[in-house]
């Protein structure tokens, strides 16, 4: 090891010494372990301070007092994002790769609009929809080629992902919906993306997608990848706004200059978003499952509200459309919120007050999607079954079956009859459904439904 990282073994050394909580040889079997893990991860590709802090991290999972040293010098693990020169080279050429897809998908995106912006067949409306439902596909592509290109991928893994993906685009594309927005298209552009994710995750798995862990790690990202999105979108936003102001007072009209900015930025952050998530992660601690811990009671107290507007509403075939569509979105949120809090907690760790709350916001959010089901299948009694019908009931269906079951397991771990690792098991396990069927949504549903 160099002489920086045997300086900072030292003084994390000295950290566990002055708090006279662990015993000299305990100790040596600490830093036995330590050591160890950094060279694992030195060999792994990490340089070697990068390789101390998240080997730091890691032990700190398991120990108060190492956690409490990492906790102290956190602010240097802000600093691993820089590329310096000693680092590996897959990792050095890492930011050109994403940069270089996030630029490629923005071109594309740009090549797409000019395309179906031209006169003939593919300057009609229904073209202009086609172009809406294809660009999400197009630039999960670019995302799905960058995690294959990170995890090595083999080739028959790439022509695979490549295959479904030119399907995908291909029935958006030659499916021949009707010129007016219909119903089945709305269903299409909104279930298309979820499907196409489902692909980037067996990219992001790598060749694990199978195994559990890989799962709930892209459950992880996805999550931290929503964050990181956003905040680059607001920077993006003041930065894109400052200039248009410059322009405007320079007499110049910034409206088309920014427009073709933002159709290749937009597409772009997504490839940078995600590089940052992966420069990162390990080293800082993650945000999502910090901002679950706040959430949590709010949204127990928002289903909570729900469960009597809807048992107060009267006649469940008058229930109002929009009310229920909104509260499937809650029901969304509350799935995730259990989610990221079960993809942060330590397995070993026994029951707390936390996972009570958990279970009560389970217990409601299952009493109002009963509530939601009652009134979507009264509606379809009464007015008949369509496109919107059809795809709500099945969504409210799998989410009862997957918070169900889940708070099943929460109760039996917190009644301690049942372990943590099945309560993580079932929730990776029923993920792929909900891009199954939001598959079948995007693509059967136009087909059933005579594109209506």
């Amino acid at each position: 090891m160099r002489a920086e990282v045997e300086a900072q073994v030292a003084q994390w050394r000295g950290y566990l010494q002055r708090h006279q909580a662990i015993a000299a040889a305990d100790l040596d079997e600490l830093e036995d372990h330590l050591r160890a893990q950094i060279d694992d991860l030195a060999a792994a590709g990490l340089a070697d301070d990068e390789a101390f802090l998240v080997a730091i991290k890691r032990m700190g999972g398991s120990d108060a007092i190492s956690r409490e040293f990492a906790r102290e010098h956190t602010e240097r693990m802000w600093k691993q994002l820089t590329v310096t020169e000693d680092e590996p080279a897959a990792r050095r050429w890492e930011p050109a790769v994403a940069i270089g897809l996030g630029a490629g998908a923005g071109i594309s995106v740009v090549v797409l609009i000019l395309l179906f912006s031209w006169g003939g067949p593919f300057g009609s409306i229904a073209a202009n929809n086609a172009l809406f439902r294809t660009l999400p596909t197009v630039v999960f592509a670019f995302l799905a080629a960058y995690f294959a290109w990170k995890r090595h991928a083999a080739a028959r893994t790439v022509l695979a992902l490549g295959a479904v993906f030119a399907l995908l685009l291909a029935a958006q594309v030659l499916m021949p919906f009707p010129e007016s927005l219909g119903t089945t298209e709305v269903l299409t552009v909104i279930h298309l993306p979820v499907a196409a994710w489902g692909l980037v995750g067996l990219a992001y798995a790598g060749g694990r997608w199978r195994d559990h862990a890989a799962r709930m790690d892209l459950v992880r990202f996805t999550g931290e990848f929503a964050v990181y999105y956003v905040l680059l979108a607001l920077g993006g936003g003041v930065l894109i706004g400052l200039t248009g102001a410059v322009l405007s007072l320079a007499g110049t009209d910034p409206s088309v200059a920014v427009g073709w900015i933002l159709r290749i930025c937009i597409p772009g952050a997504v490839l940078v978003a995600a590089w940052l998530v992966e420069a990162k992660q390990n080293v800082i601690e993650n945000i999502v499952p910090v901002l679950t811990r706040v959430f949590t009671p709010l949204s127990t107290l928002a289903l909570l509200w729900m469960l009597v507007v809807l048992a107060t509403a009267g006649s469940l075939a008058l229930v109002d459309r929009d009310l229920l569509i909104l509260m499937d979105g809650v029901l969304i949120l509350v799935l995730a919120l259990t989610l990221y809090t079960i993809s942060a907690r330590d397995a070993l760790a026994p029951p707390a007050s936390f996972d009570a709350l958990q279970l009560g916001m389970l217990a409601v959010a299952i009493a109002v999607d009963l509530l939601a089901l009652a009134a979507m299948v009264t509606r379809i009694a009464e007015w008949g079954l369509s496109a919107n019908k059809t795809a709500a009931v099945g969504l409210n269906v799998l989410l009862l079956v997957h918070l169900a079951w889940q708070a099943w397991l929460t109760l039996r771990f917190l009644r301690r009859r049942g372990g943590f690792a099945a309560l993580e098991r079932w929730q990776t396990s029923f993920l792929p459904v909900y891009a199954i069927w939001a598959a079948v949504v995007a693509l059967a549903f136009p087909f059933l439904f005579g594109f209506a």
